[in-house]
């Protein structure tokens, strides 16, 4: 998910076109190619991040990751596609139209607020990676990790609300270097380690295709992997610049899916070929792998090398989107008046930088978690969880909505309807659903803390964070609070590199 955050960060629409899709001339547009589209939606939605947490279930990987593809990705690609081929705005749009404008509130709040645990366990990642560049050990170092959450995080905070897009080409460039290359590296490296009569450490026989039933917490891990596919809604939004969005949308769809599982899912396995399932970190798995690796093949001096080429990609894309979701967000509280004048503010570069301030605030709080839980992967494992948990609140509106207005709005201008729309949209949330409740069943690799303790910590981010939050701004928002005519940010800010990349 690495753009995931991304997603409903499209500028609001002008006065008189709000609530439909703008009309351009076909002649003034500029279209690109399904395969372009294709590899849009792979790199926003790509990572290796992800494949340490899959890779202790070895060869079952594949059965966790093509499930969730089924049952989340495919319905979310579709019925955003539709919705952003008709109204513009993102999210809060689709919502406020389906719905309410409350509601509207509330999924782009959902967005923006899951960004909170995002960064820390994002960050947590690069934290392990870069340990492995001056110190291994300190991979598993709580205060370590926490430190350098906080001090990347600040200084990310200060380079967004320069105002400047320098980073965007980061985030782009980030892809091939520390994602793609990576990727290549790591699965080949495993087909020759194992060509080399090396035993894989997982067992790789058809026995091995579904995960071992021990309880309801041996599917649990599934659950990350729906965030791993989430941030289609910001993808569908391109569907208007394709020249037959009908046919060539699904195309791109399909290969993107395509792409996406073989970035997911073989870079799990390599890593379950070369490291036991019971010594894998969650966070540190992608170096524990190529360091295994390099090790076997004499070029050990490569890992600092496959490190910084991991982190770079991952502050690129922190980075790109850090503004992203806060814009979105300014731009609702502003027209509506949901966020009090404080958090309306911009900075002389035009940048909301008291939004990101106080996000930090809270970022900061969360990764102090780190230094005070023992088992640092039992740590990112629940700030994905909770991640996982508040996001989905906004997929839940997202696939009502689209049924409402499939149901009051039929004859509204749209360049793509998805097919089976009602069904792909009961699938999509019975599988949210069904997510929701398995997120409160810790992983078997929860071993800090009693069972309680990780619901109530699961369960306590999701209430407040998730509503208690956007119920206290709507219910104490003033009628002076509204300034739908403030002036908008520059187009050189970073929010605005974000939504165009």
């Amino acid at each position: 998910m690495s753009d995931a955050v991304a997603g409903g960060t499209e500028p609001a629409a002008a006065p008189a076109a709000r609530g439909r899709a703008a009309v351009v001339p076909r002649s003034a547009r500029t279209y690109i190619t399904w395969v372009t589209l294709a590899f849009m939606i792979t790199s926003s939605v790509a990572s290796l991040r992800a494949a340490p947490t899959m890779a202790v279930y070895g060869l079952a990987a594949v059965f966790l990751y093509v499930v969730p593809a089924i049952l989340f990705l495919l319905p979310t690609s579709l019925v955003s596609a539709e919705l952003a081929s008709g109204w513009s705005g993102g999210v809060y749009r689709w919502v406020a139209e389906g719905l309410t404008k409350p509601l509207g509130f509330l999924a782009v709040w959902c967005q923006f607020a899951m960004t909170i645990f995002y960064y820390p366990s994002l960050l947590g990642y690069v934290a392990s990676t870069f340990a492995y560049v001056i110190n291994p050990e300190l991979a598993n170092n709580g205060l370590y990790v926490a430190i350098v959450i906080i001090v990347v995080y600040w200084a990310g905070v200060y380079i967004s609300s320069q105002g400047t897009k320098t980073v965007a080409g980061l985030s782009s460039f980030g892809l091939i270097i520390g994602t793609l290359v990576p990727a290549a590296i790591l699965v080949v490296l495993g087909i020759v380690f194992l060509g080399q009569g090396h035993t894989s450490a997982a067992p790789m026989n058809a026995s091995h295709l579904l995960p071992q039933w021990t309880g309801i917490a041996s599917l649990v891990l599934i659950v990350n992997n729906f965030l791993s596919y989430a941030g289609m809604e910001m993808n569908a939004v391109h569907v208007t610049s394709l020249r037959r969005p009908g046919r060539e949308f699904p195309r791109a769809m399909f290969l993107a899916i395509g792409l996406v599982l073989l970035i997911f899912i073989l870079p799990a396995l390599a890593i379950s070929w070369v490291i036991p399932a019971d010594q894998l970190s969650l966070t540190a798995g992608v170096m524990q792998a190529f360091d295994a690796f390099f090790a076997n093949f004499h070029v050990s001096w490569l890992t600092p090398v496959i490190g910084l080429m991991l982190i770079a990609a991952s502050i690129g894309g922190m980075l790109t989107w850090l503004a992203g979701p806060s814009k979105g967000l300014l731009e609702v509280g502003r027209e509506q008046g949901y966020l009090p004048p404080y958090l309306q503010r911009l900075n002389k570069h035009g940048v909301q930088q008291n939004i990101l301030v106080s996000q930090g605030v809270f970022t900061t709080l969360i990764a102090l978690l780190y230094a005070f839980i023992p088992d640092v992967s039992s740590a990112y494992w629940i700030l994905s969880v909770i991640t996982t948990q508040v996001y989905l609140i906004m997929y839940l509106l997202l696939f009502v909505a689209a049924v409402r207005l499939r149901r009051i709005k039929p004859d509204h201008p749209r360049g793509f309807r998805a097919p089976w729309l009602t069904l792909l949209c009961g699938v999509g949330f019975v599988a949210s659903v069904a997510a929701l409740f398995i997120g409160f069943v810790p992983p078997a690799q929860f071993s800090s803390g009693s069972v309680w303790l990780y619901v109530l910590i699961v369960g306590g981010g999701l209430v407040i964070v998730g509503l208690v939050v956007p119920w206290l701004f709507y219910t104490l928002r003033k009628p002076s609070w509204r300034r739908p005519d403030a002036p908008e940010a520059p187009d050189d800010t970073l929010a605005d590199a974000g939504a165009e990349s």
